[in-house]
């Protein structure tokens, strides 16, 4: 577990029985360190999972005037080079490792969004940023095609995540009612299912998977 916040990611991995390393994402020479450590400890990993991300808001042109550009500068730092960041230096690992039977090395996982495809108002930056993930994955699935490594997105739509849980309750429950079915917020387990299903299955590559409850983004 790869956190900017290393004591959130040392609870999770005792839980877990993982291990933990800070990480500044956007870093590249923080990351090289972290992806070394993980790979000292385990040896290079066969699964990547790109799921940092931060929401910032704000509106084009708002009441104070134009969006501050390192407002949007920033969040697509940290969620779009952030993800190619984690998936370089994984790519780099796995394309040197023993294939398995079917000759696959590796898998990658990124994380868009539905905002990469019904992006609201005031979120600009959020979704451009998520919108060059669902962009980046199939040309880098067929340039790591050659070498037996996977790349997928997974497009969460409204989930309990600790982004989500700083909002009030009723802005939840009213952001939950919004989801024809399941009539709820997604919870973090049913991402983590939707990977280990990506792992079973080697045919699937170079796609975006929607993890929405068939949900479509009004426009605010």
């Amino acid at each position: 577990m790869l956190d900017i916040n290393e004591a959130a990611a040392v609870a999770v991995a005792k839980e877990t029985g993982g291990f933990a390393a800070g990480c500044d994402v956007t870093n590249a020479a923080d990351t090289e360190k972290a992806v070394a450590a993980a790979r000292e400890r385990h040896g290079p990993a066969r699964l990547a999972v790109a799921c940092a991300g931060i929401g910032t808001a704000g509106r084009i042109v708002g009441r104070d005037g134009p969006l501050p550009l390192d407002e949007f500068r920033r969040t697509v730092e940290v969620n779009l080079i952030g993800s190619f960041n984690l998936l370089r230096l994984a790519a780099s690992d796995m394309t040197g490792i023993e294939p398995l039977g079917d000759g696959e090395r590796g898998l990658i996982v990124l994380t868009a969004s539905v905002a990469a495809f019904e992006g609201q108002i005031g979120q600009a930056a959020y979704s451009a940023s998520k919108g060059g993930i669902v962009g980046l994955t199939l040309p880098a699935a067929r340039e790591l095609a050659r070498y037996g490594v996977r790349v997928m997105a997974i497009a969460p739509g409204i989930f309990a995540t600790p982004m989500l849980a700083g909002l009030p309750q009723n802005v939840q429950d009213s952001l939950a009612a919004s989801v024809p079915f399941p009539q709820r917020l997604g919870r973090p387990e049913e991402y983590a299912q939707t990977v280990l299903d990506l792992c079973r299955n080697v045919m699937i590559n170079g796609s975006v998977i929607r993890l929405d409850g068939a949900l479509r983004m009004a426009p605010r």
